[in-house]
């Protein structure tokens, strides 16, 4: 396997990272929502997220409904984050919810 670079935020008004390896995902002006309700609960969804590494799509049953969806794992230390919209009618492709437990 190859270097792994990561990506460094700077410059916005808040950085959010992963809690178990403090490398930067994502930052304030992409958050779109706090008030997400995920299938195992709270979800924060963003736009716009870095340094991620996505697993298999997969059709999974959410609280809206049928949705394809990939797991998102950190790409430093491998923990999982959330979960990336892939297809769905209900979000156009490209959201990523992060369970706010990750996140520091």
């Amino acid at each position: 396997m190859g270097l792994i670079y990561r990506r460094f935020l700077d410059g916005h008004s808040r950085v959010y990272c992963c809690s178990e390896c403090k490398t930067h995902l994502s930052h304030s002006e992409a958050l779109m929502s706090k008030a997400f309700q995920g299938h195992h609960g709270r979800a924060w969804l963003f736009h716009d997220v870095v340094n991620i590494i996505q697993g298999q799509p997969q059709d999974r049953p959410m609280t809206t409904g049928q949705h394809t969806v990939c797991d998102i794992f950190c790409i430093n230390c491998q923990a999982v984050l959330g979960w990336k919209y892939v297809c769905t009618g209900f979000f156009a492709p490209g959201p990523f919810a992060i369970h706010p437990w990750s996140l520091t």
